[in-house]
This record gives structure tokens, C-alpha cells and sequence, in this order.
């Protein structure tokens, strides 16, 4: 398989990472082993789910990371990640949930809903720190297999999170998700904006979507 693909490509079951190739996979491997960080703070001890109608990002960069942090307990944790990076996305209809155990009362869940009503929420600069990700993509104008320090990047790497600018890592110039369903440990974006949002605190465990059995 050649290392870049042009025009639109399409891809069903976006899992992870978005590399159609073994090869490909190990090479972020090999960018987890070379020590890259994802987000420059100490991640909390709770991954979050999002669910979403549809992702539009623009200047994707993507490449394999670790986030750091501890478990609820204190005790150090490290979860590999694969950090996405865009200069813009819109996201339509989406929910982002956060289950919580409390002593005494049970169940917690953290609901936050937003980008309904026609009206799509929107992030500059924003950088996903993914550990699980099912959806149908598209891409256009993809290259595989370009260092992540490349300066022809559009969308740099996130500062802090890359100790070898060689590393492996991927890109294209719009990105398409649909039926996104995903969690992850950390969200970092320049700007948010998030219209007709809606936070609730949700008695028992109500998550944006139900893992598949």
C-alpha cells in the first residue's frame, strides 16, 4: 500500500487510529515507544464519552501519544492515546458524559449536550487525547506516514507532546466523522464554542452511548 492517498478516501469502523494497514499501526507504536506525550497536564484519574451526529475538521494531524496522569487512588497512570489535532472542527448534536461513583449515593453521571438545533458547535485549534473511536470517515488529501515535525504540516503538533520530531504521523486536509462514538482522556482547543448548551447532573449511570457487548 503506498503511504499517501489522495482525493477522498472512506473508511468504515474508524478504530483508534486511522491507518488501513498493520504497517502503519506499528508505526504508532513506534511513536508511543519513543516517549511522545499528549497533554502537557497531568490527565485525571476519569476517561469521558462523546457521542456525535458528525465531525468536520479541517487540517488533521494525528499521531500516537501517552497520557499522563494518576487513578482515582493517587497512583501514577499512563494511557497510550491517539492525539488528533485540527484547525477547526463543527460538531453537530453532540454529548459528552462523565460517570461518577459516590460513596453513599451511587451513580453520578455528568451530561453536557450541545451543537443541536441546527446550529453546530464549533473549536479552533482543538487537540483530542482519544483512546477509543468507532465512526464512518472520510478524508481528503490524506498523507500516512509523514514525521510528525514536518514543517509542512498545516496543524503543528500539540507543543510539549512530541519528543521526536521523526516520529510517525498522519494528516489530510478535511475530515469527516460520522456516528462518532468515542472516549478519551483530555480535550484541549483554543476556542469552544458551544451554542444551546445544555449540563445536567443525572441520577444512576445515563452515558451518552452504551459500549457495545
Amino acid at each position: 500500500m503506498n503511504s499517501q492517498v489522495r482525493g477522498g478516501t472512506r473508511w468504515k469502523r474508524f478504530a483508534l487510529v486511522m491507518v488501513p494497514s498493520i504497517a502503519a499501526t506499528a508505526a504508532v507504536g513506534v511513536g508511543l515507544a519513543q516517549g511522545a506525550l499528549a497533554a502537557s497536564f497531568s490527565v485525571s484519574g476519569q476517561d469521558f464519552k462523546v457521542r456525535a451526529d458528525k465531525l468536520e475538521g479541517k487540517d488533521l494531524i494525528q499521531y500516537g501519544g501517552v497520557a499522563e496522569g494518576h487513578d482515582l487512588k493517587g497512583n501514577p497512570a499512563a494511557h497510550p492515546v491517539t492525539i488528533s489535532g485540527f484547525s477547526e472542527a463543527k460538531i453537530t448534536n453532540m454529548c459528552q458524559s462523565l460517570v461518577t461513583p459516590i460513596p453513599g449515593i451511587g451513580n453520578i453521571t455528568l451530561k453536557l449536550q450541545t451543537g443541536h438545533k441546527g446550529r453546530p458547535a464549533v473549536a479552533k485549534n482543538i487537540y483530542l487525547d482519544v483512546a477509543e473511536l468507532d465512526a464512518d470517515a472520510e478524508f481528503k488529501n490524506l498523507d500516512i506516514g509523514v514525521a510528525v515535525g514536518d514543517p509542512s504540516h498545516k496543524m503543528k503538533a500539540q507543543p510539549g507532546t512530541v519528543k521526536s520530531p521523526y516520529a510517525f504521523s498522519q494528516r489530510a486536509e478535511e475530515a469527516t466523522l460520522s456516528n462518532v462514538r468515542q472516549k478519551a482522556w483530555a480535550t484541549t482547543a483554543g476556542t469552544f464554542s458551544l451554542p444551546d448548551l445544555k449540563l445536567r447532573l443525572l441520577g444512576g449511570d445515563q452515558p451518552c452511548y452504551e459500549d457495545e457487548k
